[in-house]
């Protein structure tokens, strides 16, 4: 008879401490390259741990954490929830111009966690100083003890171990509560639904710790199993994104995730690099934003040269307050796609099958439900349950669901319906696989029609000289009362004035009516997110107060 597996974090990771499997940090140069048992990480962060023990830490604080991707951050990550204490990982500055708001938001996260004690890299030091009412900071480098000193916690499925802070694309960040129970639920479903094997996958990872996806998609997958893994920082990537191609080549990676726009600069590097080996590659999950079908095939089709099969494309869902997978697709299947009716779609929200050609809209199939999660369509003035192929808000209920928002009850309230989380995503289903449309907040409604941002911001972005993944639409008042479409691009060309009239055909062509204007703006002039999403809401705001600054 089987035994069920172990209820709790700290529990899955001693564990999987037994496992030959380990760590490798890597970075910018390869031979800095660390390779770490994960025996050997779990005895340093049960020295660490004992040493938060030995600094006042106790079962039930929280715990905040801040630092770029290191051996010491991801030690400490574990140490905490040995300790019996609540994760909080803080994000980094997006930005170096951005500093006064990275303290500013970094402080107010602490505040609102309730975090007793702040754990910092050393480099950070001297960017965050400490004020009044600072709960007690610690560098990494300082939490020395000894691991026969840890007391460890009586087991506790329902303890709170992370306060993960949403991306905030939409609204402030807020803390989503999640339980040992509630994070093991979804990581057993994930590891299920994509055929994970301890001993044969090897895990690549550069997303940021302070994101869902980095930190409990791709951290503690390997961290509770002991698979091998990979794990580089964001910075890596984003200042040469041919390294994570590189690295799934030179340590024969057979899964990651990143978002739609990592995998448009991956193709381009793909192109123009030799000698890789990418064949063992069999999950490359795409989330975390819209997933762009041409994207993904442009990617697909650079990395068949390198011998990346097609069906490695993995077009999933997934939201921090489901831990973070939604619905995955079978593996191996790739990218699939629902061709449908334009015009139905925006004007009646109905997904209506169709030939692929002028009038149609391609959407990726996302999948289905991970572990016991389970999927309906509402309608969102209504809240009457929606038919197949009927686009409203799509819903969420199952075991990995988060209870809610920490400290935030009214924001807990509002998200959701009795048991069901309200996700703000429009979609629908299709033979029960998830087909997402847009979000429901960001829909632009011109003459009667859903106009979604995403298409139009996928036309722009096609334009030569428009950065890929820096673009921005959203809906204004415009002339006679109506809604009108603004774009907003980031370029690096001196000359803006053939882009603009580039966007406004490409996007006429796309969606059937051109944007009323054209904002051309300089490279790292759009808002993002900590996780580096686009902030639609926060660049209307400024393009209405005309405080942004075009080329």
């Amino acid at each position: 008879m089987s035994t069920a597996a172990p209820a709790t974090l700290p529990e899955r990771i001693a564990a999987a401490a037994e496992r030959s499997g380990g760590i490798t940090f890597v970075g910018a140069d390869p031979a800095s390259a660390t390779q770490v048992p994960w025996s050997q990480l779990h005895t340093d962060a049960r020295s660490m741990a004992a040493a938060l023990q030995a600094r006042g830490v106790r079962p039930g604080d929280h715990v905040a954490l801040l630092g770029p991707t290191s051996r010491g951050l991801v030690t400490a990550i574990q140490a905490t929830w040995l300790a019996g204490a609540t994760v909080v990982v803080l994000p980094l500055p997006m930005r170096l111009g951005s500093f006064d708001e990275f303290v500013s938001q970094t402080r107010a996260r602490v505040a609102s966690s309730d975090s007793s004690i702040v754990v910092m890299d050393p480099d950070l030091a001297s960017f965050v100083e400490p004020v009044a009412g600072d709960p007690p900071r610690v560098l990494l480098s300082q939490l020395v003890g000894k691991g026969d000193d840890l007391i460890m916690a009586p087991p506790d499925p329902d303890r709170l171990a992370v306060v993960q802070f949403t991306s905030g694309s939409t609204s402030d960040p807020k803390g989503v509560m999640l339980t040992d129970r509630h994070i093991l639920a979804n990581l057993d479903g994930a590891m299920t639904a994509a055929h994970f094997d301890p001993d044969s996958d090897v895990i690549v990872s550069w997303l940021p710790l302070y994101h869902d996806m980095g930190l409990l998609g791709l951290l503690t997958i390997p961290m509770i199993t002991g698979i091998r893994m990979a794990l580089a920082g964001p910075q890596d990537f984003m200042s040469a994104p041919a390294r994570w191609v590189e690295w799934m080549s030179h340590y024969g990676g057979t899964a990651t995730a990143g978002p739609n726009f990592s995998y448009a600069l991956s193709a381009r590097a793909l192109r123009r690099l030799t000698g890789l080996d990418l064949s063992p590659w069999r999950i490359a999950l795409n989330g975390a934003e819209p997933v762009d079908p041409a994207t993904v095939e442009a990617f697909c089709a650079a990395g068949a040269a390198h011998g990346l099969h097609r069906g490695a494309a993995f077009p999933a869902f997934g939201m921090a307050e489901v831990t973070i997978a939604g619905t995955f697709p079978e593996p191996g299947s790739g990218l699939r796609t629902d061709v449908v009716d334009r015009r139905l779609l925006e004007s009646d929200r109905y997904a209506a099958p169709s030939l692929e050609g002028p009038g149609t809209r391609a959407l990726a199939l996302l999948g289905r439900p991970v572990g016991d999660l389970e999927l309906r369509i509402c309608d969102p003035q209504s809240g009457g349950h929606m038919a197949e192929r009927e686009v409203g808000e799509l819903q969420i209920r199952g075991t990995s669901v988060t209870s809610g928002y920490y400290k935030h009850p009214e924001a807990t309230t509002e998200a959701f319906d009795g048991e069901w989380l309200k996700t703000g995503d429009l979609a629908y289903l299709v033979d029960g696989e998830l087909v997402v449309c847009g979000r429901l907040k960001d829909v632009i409604i011109v003459g009667g029609r859903n106009v979604f941002p995403e298409d139009v911001e996928r036309a722009a972005a096609s334009v030569d000289g428009v950065r890929a993944g820096n673009v921005i639409a959203f809906g204004v008042e415009g002339r006679r009362g109506r809604e009108a479409v603004i774009v907003v691009a980031e370029t690096r060309a001196e000359d803006p004035h053939p882009i603009r009239q580039a966007v406004v055909a490409r996007v006429l062509d796309a969606v059937g009516l051109p944007p009323e204007e054209v904002v051309l703006v300089p490279p790292g002039s759009l808002p993002k997110t900590s996780s580096g999403k686009l902030q639609r809401s926060l660049c209307r705001a400024r393009y209405l107060e005309a405080t942004l600054t075009s080329v």
